[in-house]
């Protein structure tokens, strides 16, 4: 990130006329660099009328709420009445009193935690009139699509709190107590540095804003981050396999596979050395290896699900017989890698293939009846516009998909980093899950399209014979191997109600557990920490619900859970394995090459 140099150490301020006439032109220049690289490729990118594709939906609510008024007129009422209320109550406060605040923040709401929020009378009228008018607006919508089918409800309610969440005062210079603070403080040089953040962001993305969220030269791949030691001992077009070097004299004989996302990048569960999962698992007697798949280009736009099949879990299966010697694993699924786990072994299954000997399922989806906030951004319009889009350069660009991802958690994800990098002026803090957030990646065509339809739009994985795979229709009842699936209490990709419905398909034994946390703080959970509690159930209930009721809450990380459960399947050990074989001999070291390929 370009950063702003004083000419004189500890001058503080705008006063210094040459500072400011550097910056001043040093902006301007980039600014027309940055609006000309916006131009150039607006110009290649396909038009679309409604790119949200929700123009008709709000069009239909607006039409409901006019052919029933009552039940807006009711919420003004309710709206003005509160109104009044707050009014009266700021009165009272200026002349000393102390009155309760008519609305407060949702709990876990961090916009409105300085101090000026509340103890400042202006501030908290702005704060509480911004959450009763935001409160009407949800209102309103959630009248008007009450006879709506469900999604169109849930996208109008997504789009709505975007919108709502986009006007917070804390959002803006004249209305964040913090932001006019800190202005007065540095004599608007916030604004300065914040203005060259702005810029720089917009020329890491070439005139698309990519919000910086943590700093980009705090880690290093296989140095601070990545850096659990190991060789690639395999790769072909699509992934490198990697394994990791023993940290014990023995190690179990079922070597672990490791199968992630093919939209994130591996490291997520190899972070710094405190927090790694894979170098835990490693010291627990475990061989690890973990698929690195490769960041797509053009060139693999016809890479589909059955490539991601054969050359992925069906190709690191042989590779890993290859470098043990052993046939029977037990593997990992993150996400979208647990996922293209359970095609492979309802695959598998149906062609009699054995080598899975247990399956572990990260905050997987397997049935998309209700997949969540994400739904709001598929339906056959947005698919139609994507898939021209991908069609034209061969995939879809990691930014897309990172842009998706953040505006489901656009408070914490996209405004409180506006906050901090563009009003305040500040640097983002060096965060190592933020780091890997950042490095996105990008989706063939094939493969993203068949994803997004078969599974999010049209939910064929659920149906037996719904998918076919390498030419084989398959069934996830078939699915006979002992299984572990995880949930997180609070994920906003993967719903754990909607993990939990893996448990009433497959057919061999089955342990769930709940974890503390999301999708990604409650998978990176050492036990040394014990951020984050587990609650967990021997049974299997028919709902969710009934799951929770009866379960029991521990405190500490669930990885401990998992090594029990997966060593009591088969506790053999074996004398420890250095990566590869004369078979297989080593390529590189880890984390290997596929993964340093960042996206444009």
């Amino acid at each position: 990130m370009a950063k702003l140099e004083r000419p004189v150490a500890g001058e503080v301020g705008l006063s210094d006329a040459a500072f400011i006439g550097r910056s001043v032109a040093n902006i301007a220049e980039r600014s027309q660099r940055i609006v000309s690289a916006w131009l150039s490729r607006r110009s290649k990118e396909l038009p679309t009328a409604d790119p949200l594709v929700i123009g008709g939906a709000f069009f239909e609510m607006t039409a409901r709420l006019m052919a029933h008024p009552a039940g807006l007129m009711q919420a003004q009422f309710a709206f003005w009445q509160d109104y009044v209320t707050l009014w009266h109550n700021t009165t009272r406060r200026f002349f000393g009193e102390d009155r309760a605040p008519v609305i407060e923040p949702a709990q876990g709401d961090a916009r409105f935690r300085g101090e000026a929020w509340a103890e400042n009378e202006v501030f908290d009228f702005i704060k509480q009139s911004y959450l009763l008018s935001a409160r009407f607006v949800h209102d309103v919508v959630r009248r008007g699509v009450e006879r709506s089918d469900e999604r169109t409800a849930r996208k109008l309610d997504f789009f709505t709190r975007s919108v709502t969440d986009a006007l917070s005062p804390s959002n803006f210079v004249l209305t964040n107590p913090d932001v006019l603070r800190r202005t007065v403080e540095t004599r608007g040089e916030n604004l300065l540095r914040g203005l060259n953040n702005l810029l720089t962001d917009l020329e890491r993305g070439q005139g698309r804003l990519k919000i910086t969220l943590s700093d980009p030269d705090a880690f290093r791949l296989g140095e601070t981050v990545a850096a659990t030691p190991g060789k690639v001992v395999y790769q072909n077009d699509l992934m490198q396999l990697i394994q990791f070097a023993p940290q014990t004299k023995s190690v179990l004989k079922r070597p672990l596979l490791i199968v992630p996302p093919w939209i994130n990048k591996f490291y997520v569960l190899d972070l710094r050395p405190t927090n790694s999962f894979v170098r835990w698992a490693v010291a627990q007697g475990h061989t690890v290896f973990v698929v690195s798949w490769v960041n797509p280009d053009a060139r693999l736009s016809e890479k589909g699900f059955d490539d991601y099949l054969a050359e992925g879990v069906l190709a690191a299966l042989d590779g890993i017989e290859k470098a043990t010697g052993e046939r029977r694993v037990n593997a990992i699924g993150y996400c979208l890698g647990g996922t293209l786990l359970a095609s492979a072994l309802a695959y598998m299954a149906a062609t009699g293939d054995d080598r899975i000997a247990s399956a572990t399922f990260f905050v997987t989806l397997v049935d998309f009846s209700d997949a969540g906030d994400i739904e709001v951004f598929i339906d056959e319009g947005q698919l139609a516009a994507l898939e021209s889009r991908m069609r034209q350069d061969g995939y879809l660009d990691g930014y897309d998909m990172a842009a998706s991802f953040s505006a489901l958690r656009a408070n914490d994800l996209i405004w409180s980093f506006v906050i901090n990098n563009y009003l305040l002026g500040k640097d983002p803090f060096p965060f190592d899950l933020l780091f890997w957030n950042g490095d996105s990646t990008r989706m063939p065509f094939r493969m993203h399209s068949f994803y997004l339809r078969q599974m999010y739009q049209e939910n064929k994985l659920v149906e037996p014979g719904g998918i076919s795979l390498l030419g084989v229709p398959i069934d996830l009842r078939r699915i006979t191997v002992p299984s572990y699936f995880l949930g997180t209490k609070d994920d906003h990709i993967t719903p754990w109600r909607s993990t939990y419905a893996g448990t009433q398909l497959v057919r061999g034994p089955v342990r769930f557990v709940l974890a503390g946390s999301g999708h990604v703080a409650g998978i990176v959970n050492p036990p040394d920490r014990g951020k984050y509690g587990y609650w967990t159930n021997p049974e299997i209930a028919p709902t969710p619900e009934e799951w929770l009721a009866a379960a029991t809450e521990f405190a500490g990380s669930w990885w401990t859970d998992w090594q029990h459960w997966v060593a009591a399947l088969d506790h053999e050990h074996v004398p420890a394995r250095t990566p590869g074989s004369p078979e297989l001999a080593p390529i590189e070291d880890a984390p290997g090459s596929y993964v340093r390929v960042r996206a444009a």
